[in-house]
C-alpha cells in the first residue's frame, strides 16, 4: 500500500473556494475515497444551508478566516511599504494579482 490513500488522504482549502469541485468533493467524502476535509472557502459563501457538506462528520468548515494571523496588519503593512518604495523606484511590485487566475 502506498504514502497516500483513503485513510491519510485530507483535503485542507484555505485558497479559493473555485479550486474545489465541491460535488466531486462530497462524494469522494460519501465514499471513504479520502478521510476528511478543512475548508475555509467554498465556492459559494457563505455555504448554502441545505449544502451536503454541512453534514459530513468528516468535514470541518470555517468561516473564511484563515487569513487571521496574530502577524497580519503587520505583514501587510510591510508589503505596502515595500511595494510603495519598488513603485517610486520604478520596480516591478511584489505579490501582483493575476486575474486571469483569480488570484
Amino acid at each position: 500500500m502506498g504514502v497516500i490513500n483513503a485513510a491519510t488522504t485530507f483535503l485542507i482549502n484555505i485558497a479559493r473556494g473555485a479550486i474545489v469541485d465541491e460535488s466531486a468533493l462530497t462524494q469522494a467524502l460519501q465514499a471513504g475515497w479520502i478521510s476528511g476535509a478543512a475548508l475555509d472557502t467554498v465556492f459559494t459563501e457563505p455555504l448554502p444551508a441545505e449544502g451536503p457538506l454541512w453534514t459530513l462528520p468528516n468535514v470541518f468548515i470555517t468561516p473564511h478566516c484563515s487569513g487571521n494571523s496574530p502577524r497580519v496588519k503587520e505583514r501587510t503593512l510591510a508589503l505596502f511599504l515595500d511595494n510603495f518604495n519598488r513603485y517610486c523606484q520604478g520596480k516591478s511590485l511584489r505579490n501582483v494579482v493575476d486575474k486571469t487566475a483569480g488570484y
